[in-house]
């Protein structure tokens, strides 16, 4: 069968050109698993999660025992979620109009840059989603940060360098056009003497801070906050503790919620139930007493501080029959900024001809502990 998308190249890559220009910070960021393999929704990707190995004291003369060196190996599922694709359609007259009117090819390109950043979009606001799958928080839940300082992004470097997270230049701060408004705004990023460079004065350039990346994103979420109030502790816990008993408190801890706990901000991973709720790893960062008062925050923007590996994001082709089809052809089309690749086909019908961008994907926060939140 002849490549009869092959004439449509230049279109698509116009096309591309325009949704490259979104504000897609997350896409780019996180940890990628881009194939051109077709995929069936709702499949399954199992990632293998190895714990922490304890040290043993050497004793002279002793059995080390056959246990010593065993591990549970956990793991995080990743599932292809949605599949999902973005029509465009002609028919005949409208294609012979445009043609004649020499506007053909300009609204194709705006066509299909419209179906592309539909998807590119979407996948970003789920990526968005995953700050329920970071450890820990700091700021003010309903201010946004950056209105003076760079503290905000001290903290966060703390928040991550305490958990262990790697900084071989692969963490990022991800934040909405609020935030960054504010951070546009401190004389140490537009002050050419202080900064180093004009970039951020000129042409609004992020640069960055304390070795993160800082990322503007239009899929930053927002969290409604669950109604829980004067909880306290039931029973002493322990640092590492992930499993948090609470009592006497009323109303709701959801997932998402961030509970102020002695000194430290936790992301609730797993909503109050039966009396007890659960916090993501690396859990408790210093013991706690019986009766310790757990706060919930309110409501918040949820910009993320992550390393690359706390994050995956996997896209496939959305599946098709080994048969085949009734699509006429079938081509890959890469975004070279976010990476994505999309499936395009084509489909023939009465008098009328239709493009279907497709994609399809899942995404996970498979490492808690290399990724914190910054409250807005």
């Amino acid at each position: 069968m002849a490549n009869t998308l092959t004439g449509l190249i230049p279109v698509l890559y116009q096309a591309m050109d325009r949704v490259s220009r979104e504000l897609v910070g997350l896409i780019p960021s996180v940890s990628q698993d881009f194939s051109a393999e077709r995929v069936a929704k709702d499949q399954t990707v199992r990632s293998p999660v190895v714990p922490a190995s304890p040290n043993q004291d050497i004793v002279p003369g002793t059995d080390p025992g056959s246990s010593e060196g065993d591990a549970n190996i956990g793991h995080v599922d990743l599932t292809i979620s949605k599949s999902k694709r973005n029509t465009v359609k002609w028919n005949g007259n409208e294609q012979l109009g445009l043609k004649s009117g020499g506007q053909y090819e300009r609204i194709a390109v705006d066509r299909f840059a419209q179906s592309m950043r539909a998807l590119v979009n979407e996948v970003e606001v789920d990526i968005g989603g995953l700050y329920k799958r970071t450890s820990r928080a700091f700021g003010t839940a309903g201010t946004t940060p950056f209105a003076s300082d760079l503290k905000a992004i001290a903290q966060l470097q703390k928040i991550l360098d305490d958990n262990g997270a790697p900084n071989d230049g692969e963490r990022f701060v991800a934040i909405d056009t609020t935030a960054a408004a504010n951070l546009l705004s401190i004389p140490n990023m537009i002050h050419a003497n202080e900064a180093g460079t004009d970039d951020t004065l000129r042409r609004g350039v992020l640069l960055d801070i304390f070795g993160f990346g800082i990322r503007k994103s239009a899929g930053i979420a927002t969290h409604s906050a669950g109604t829980g109030d004067s909880f306290v502790l039931d029973g002493a816990h322990q640092a590492g503790d992930t499993v948090i008993t609470v009592t006497m408190g009323t109303g709701t801890i959801l997932e998402g919620d961030v509970v102020t706990i002695g000194e430290h901000k936790y992301v609730v991973t797993t909503a109050l139930s039966g009396g007890s709720f659960e916090i993501a790893e690396p859990g408790l960062r210093a013991n706690a007493a019986d009766t310790t008062a757990v706060t919930l925050s309110d409501s918040y923007t949820g910009n993320i501080a992550f390393h690359r590996s706390s994050l995956h994001l996997a896209t496939r082709h959305p599946a098709m029959p080994e048969e085949g089809d009734e699509a006429k052809d079938v081509m890959e089309i890469t975004d070279p900024v976010s990476g994505l690749s999309f499936q395009v086909a084509m489909y023939g019908g009465y008098r009328e001809i239709r493009y279907e961008v497709g994609l399809a994907w899942g995404m996970q926060g498979m490492k808690t502990e290399h990724a914190a939140l910054l409250l807005g």
